[in-house]
């Protein structure tokens, strides 16, 4: 546990990219198994522990703590569990520090009654640093700068192997990795898994610049719509088949309806939509059917699912994701036309000859629901990650609105001491008439360093309220705010909800007065 609460510990103090690199990938060659497969799970976000909360770990605390000096300290800190590991009493020679596979294992096993006991012991035998690390691990809460891909970027460099190898059998294998360290080390083989039910790793496209846009031969490109909804990969055969997101993350139990349609056997990467009568719904009506645990028979019948296919990797065996786009999509259309699956349709491509005409598309893309468009190079192979050239995404422009500052929550990590996170609403009549604010959406990107400062300095000067890490503060400052769409929302006071947004500029110095009001934004409600 040691050594991996110094990993954590220097990543999350780390900010050069090939240094993160350097310094995981020296962990993995130093490390023990299984302790360096249970490392790179947490890194990956391949590890949950159902019995072992934050609330529990509160309730720890408390019994020790005074829970208002708690309280009080977890709001200065704004993370819970820094504020956990520095305030713990210690109890020196309580237990032995445990080693990390020990904690993943028996934590793993434990009930929901014997998991207090194994976590207070093994704080009690932890130093601060210690302690930090083993909440990050079991809240799954790391927060030190390092993606999933980063991750196995670092492992690629124990052995001759691509990143892109490694992504390949990624989803078919578990934690602590043996097989995949025996193979990067020259001790075992490649991992041997279904590639018929394995999630792929998607080809991604590069936002387009349009100053780039006249020196590509539009000859060379062609034009799908970029649908409102997630981007998913189906993998069917041997009578079974598997929905993953575009992370790699199973959702194949929260779809049933269309998973029942998947009697085929090939691997698709499309979107993930709600459709009626042919006509594909909101964004929002989807989130109804995302993250469910249990899909009850109502939801399918508000909300059908529907996957609309732009590409095919597998037909059978067959791997065709080194053949060209136009070659791909012949081989689509004909295996579409031959197994006709319910709620499955294809992507229609759009016929264009120079680029002012795409771009009289785009510019109906809002009008249309739909989020932009997207370009292929005709004879690009389907790769996995971002390359650059052969896919572009050439997305509607955003919108934006003046809203008001109304809250300010404390960040993560490196901004765990700033207020970071706001919340901004719009003007509306109250109920005597008065004006009022209403919040509409939250955002915590789009400003610099610089401007987090200031901002900070201003939430800290302007607080009327208090409610943990939660500032409530008097309207003053305006947003201008940037997001892709709104849709209506029941969770919202004010019945409505940005999707994606973000800072756009910072208006010291325009009247609160002047911010617009909410029957602007609800004008852009996509029905």
């Amino acid at each position: 546990m040691k050594a991996f609460a110094e990993l954590l510990d220097r990543l999350s103090y780390t900010a050069g990219r090939n240094a993160k690199l350097t310094l995981m990938a020296d962990y993995f060659r130093a490390a023990p198994d299984p302790d360096r497969g249970y490392a790179l799970a947490a890194l990956t976000g391949r590890l949950d522990f159902a019995t072992a909360k934050p609330a529990m770990i509160r309730g720890l605390v408390e019994q020790r703590v005074d829970p208002v000096l708690f309280g009080w300290s977890y709001d200065y800190v704004g993370d819970m569990a820094e504020t956990v590991a520095l305030i713990w009493p210690e109890r020196p020679g309580a237990n032995r520090p445990p080693e990390l596979a020990e904690v993943v294992e028996r934590l793993a096993s434990a009930s929901r009654s014997d998991s207090p006991g194994l976590v207070e012991g093994w704080l009690d035998a932890l130093d601060a640093t210690g302690r930090w690390a083993f909440l990050k691990l079991i809240t799954g809460g790391l927060r030190v700068g390092v993606s999933a891909r980063l991750a196995k970027t670092a492992l690629a460099q124990l052995g001759d192997v691509t990143l892109e190898e490694i992504e390949e059998v990624w989803h078919g294998v578990k934690p602590p990795f043996a097989e995949v360290f025996a193979w990067l080390e020259g001790e075992g083989p490649m991992p041997r898994i279904d590639l018929r039910r394995a999630f792929r790793p998607l080809m991604l496209a590069n936002p387009l610049d349009e100053a780039e846009l006249a020196k590509l031969d539009p000859a060379d490109y062609r034009a799908e719509w970029k649908w409102d909804g997630i981007r998913v990969q189906l993998a069917a055969g041997g009578g079974e088949a598997r929905l993953f997101s575009r992370s790699g993350d199973e959702i194949t139990q929260a779809f049933p309806d269309l998973m029942e349609a998947a009697q085929f056997d090939a691997v698709l990467d499309g979107e993930l939509l709600v459709m009626r009568d042919g006509t594909v719904a909101p964004f929002n009506d989807l989130q109804q059917r995302l993250n469910r645990k249990r899909v009850t028979a109502k939801m399918l019948q508000d909300f059908p699912a529907h996957l609309r296919v732009y590409d095919i990797l597998f037909h059978g065996e067959e791997d065709l994701r080194e053949q060209g786009f136009d070659e791909r999509r012949v081989r689509l259309e004909a295996w579409h036309a031959a197994e006709a699956p319910a709620r499955i349709d294809l992507s229609p491509l759009l016929n264009f000859a120079r680029w002012e005409e795409l771009q009289a598309l785009r510019d109906s893309a809002r009008e249309r629901s739909i989020e932009g468009l997207m370009l292929k190079r005709g004879d690009s192979a389907y790769v996995a990650g971002r390359p650059k050239g052969p896919w572009f995404k050439w997305k509607r422009d955003a919108l934006t609105l003046d809203t008001v500052l109304m809250y300010a929550q404390r960040g993560h990590g490196k901004r765990s001491s700033l207020y970071s996170d706001y919340t901004f609403g719009t003007w509306r009549d109250g109920a005597d008439g008065a004006p009022e604010l209403v919040p509409v959406g939250k955002a915590y990107s789009g400003f610099t360093d610089e401007e987090l400062l200031r901002l900070d300095k201003w939430v800290r000067a302007n607080t009327t309220e208090r409610f943990g890490p939660v500032r409530a503060v008097k309207p003053g400052l305006v947003l201008e705010v940037a997001f892709d769409a709104v849709h209506r929302s029941k969770r919202h006071k004010s019945g409505v909800a940005m999707r994606f947004p973000r800072i756009h500029r910072i208006r010291w110095d325009k009247p609160i007065e002047d911010a617009d009001r909410l029957p602007t934004l609800e004008k852009l409600i996509e029905e």
